[in-house]
């Protein structure tokens, strides 16, 4: 009961979170939106919470911030960040769950699931596109998902795991 708490706790905090960054990544000009700030939360929440917790904060935050601030806009950005964040959060926590407990495997985990989360954002856009258009083709998948985030790549690297070690440690002292 009590870390079901604690995970629901923080995964309120991290949904918190995916509604306020983008406010503020948004005043940096040129790399705000690169920057990718719900997607930093989702991941959080699945490397702290694990895989369930990781998934339904992922799935709900696009469209809870698009029900109360219309932005991302619901087609196709929105629907695809759906998949791809959901995505983000189960295999963040699904990948440090099955891996040895080390810092090396937290990295792995991380990576692993923007990979997994962007070929899923990847063809979510494809499948939008041949139902709704325009087409999603390969280059612009390259470009959207690899391309044009390398400064969202490089901030969720770099900021990701020592705020999941420093939560840890923080809820380790508190137990």
């Amino acid at each position: 009961m009590k870390n079901n708490l604690k995970n629901l706790c923080l995964s309120a905090v991290c949904l918190a979170l995916c509604m306020v960054l983008p406010f503020l990544t948004g005043q940096i000009p040129q790399i705000g939106n690169a920057l990718s700030p719900m997607h930093i939360p989702v991941l959080i929440c699945g490397l702290l919470c694990g895989w369930q917790y990781g998934l339904v904060i992922g799935f709900v935050a696009p469209l809870l911030r698009f029900l109360l601030f219309g932005m991302p806009p619901i087609m196709p950005t929105g629907l695809s960040m759906m998949f791809e964040l959901a995505a983000y959060g189960a295999i963040s926590g699904l990948l440090l769950k099955l891996l040895p407990k080390k810092l090396p495997c937290l990295y792995a985990s991380l990576v692993g699931a923007m990979l997994g989360g962007r070929i899923v954002w990847g063809i979510v856009r494809f499948v939008l596109g041949m139902i709704v258009g325009p087409a999603f083709t390969l280059p612009m998948f390259l470009s959207g998902a690899f391309v044009t985030a390398v400064p969202g790549i490089i901030c969720h690297i770099v900021l990701i795991p020592p705020v999941v070690i420093g939560v840890r440690r923080a809820l380790k002292n508190y137990d």
